[in-house]
C-alpha cells in the first residue's frame, strides 16, 4: 500500500465513522511497554490496559497480529555485551518474548478475546508452532495471533520478526507503539525542539538513522510496500483512534 492509498484509507475512515482504515494489521510493541513504571518485568495493570486497547480495535472488526519484544525480561544484545555468547543470549531473549506473549494472551482472554500464541520455536505444551496457513485461518476466525520467539533465529530482532510475519500474513500496515506520538528527527524527551514528521519515506528513515525500526525491518517493509504507523501507546484510545482516521502519528511509506 503506497502513501496515497494510506491517506485515502484514513480519510475514508474519518468520513464513514467507525469503519476502520485497515482490515488486518500488525501491532508491534516493545517488552518495556509492559513494565509500566517498574524497572523490570511485567506490570499486570499495564498489560491489561494494552489488552483493552487491542480489544477496542478488535471490536471494530479488525484482524490483529501482535509481536512483543522481550527487553523487559532479557535482551540478547545486552547479554552479549556482558560476555555471553551471542547466539545463546539471543535465544534467551526469544524465550522472554514467549513469556510476554503468554501474559498478553491471558489479559486478552480475560477480556473475552480469543487469542493464539504462535511460537517460531516449537513449545507444544504452551503454544502453537508457527504454520503460516494455520495462522491465517486463526485471523479469519477473528482470533488475535501473538507471534512469539522472533523469527526463531539469532541475530534477528523482533522488529524484523514483526515485519516478516506482517508480510506473510498479508497485513495492510504495521502499527509500532512507542512512548512518543510519531517519528522525530531527534529524541523529543531530550530535545524540546525536536521536529515530528507526519510522513517519512523508508529511505529517509535509513539515511537519517531515525530509529523507527532496525535497518533489516525497514528494508523488508520497503520491499513489500508495507506502511509503518508510529504512534504513542501511552495515549488512551490512540490505536483505535488512528484506525478511525483520528489522532497523531507518523506514517513511514515508499
Amino acid at each position: 500500500m503506497n502513501d496515497t492509498s494510506v491517506k485515502e484509507a484514513t480519510e475514508a475512515a474519518a468520513t464513514e465513522g467507525a469503519r476502520p482504515a485497515y482490515n488486518r494489521v500488525m501491532l508491534k510493541i516493545s517488552g518495556e511497554a509492559l513494565m509500566g513504571d517498574q524497572g523490570y518485568g511485567l506490570h499486570p495493570p499495564t498489560v491489561r490496559r494494552i489488552a483493552e486497547e487491542v480489544k477496542s480495535v478488535h471490536d471494530m472488526g479488525v484482524e490483529i497480529c501482535m509481536v512483543i519484544g522481550g527487553g523487559n525480561i532479557f535482551r540478547g544484545l545486552q547479554g552479549s555485551a556482558q560476555g555471553m555468547e551471542r547466539t545463546t543470549a539471543d535465544y534467551m531473549g526469544m524465550l522472554a518474548t514467549v513469556m510476554n506473549a503468554l501474559a498478553m494472551q491471558s489479559a486478552l482472554e480475560d477480556l473475552g478475546v480469543f487469542t493464539r500464541v504462535i511460537s517460531a520455536i516449537p513449545m507444544d505444551q504452551i503454544c502453537e508452532p508457527y504454520i503460516r496457513r494455520r495462522a491465517v485461518r486463526h485471523l479469519e476466525k477473528k482470533r488475535v495471533c501473538i507471534f512469539a520467539a522472533g523469527t526463531g533465529n539469532p541475530y534477528f530482532t523482533t522488529d524484523t520478526a514483526a515485519t516478516l510475519r506482517a508480510s506473510e500474513m498479508r497485513c495492510e500496515a504495521i502499527f509500532k507503539g512507542t512512548k512518543v506520538d510519531g517519528v522525530y528527527d531527534k529524541d523529543p524527551v531530550k530535545h524540546p525542539d525536536a521536529k515530528r514528521y507526519d510522513k517519512v519515506t523508508y529511505d529517509e528513515v535509513l539515511q537519517k538513522n531515525l530509529k523507527v525500526m532496525d535497518a533489516s525491518a525497514i528494508a523488508l517493509a520497503r520491499d513489500n510496500d508495507l506502511p509503518i504507523v508510529v504512534f504513542s501507546l501511552d495515549e488512551p484510545g490512540g490505536f483505535r483512534g488512528i484506525l478511525a482516521g483520528k489522532g497523531t502519528y507518523t506514517t513511514v511509506h515508499g
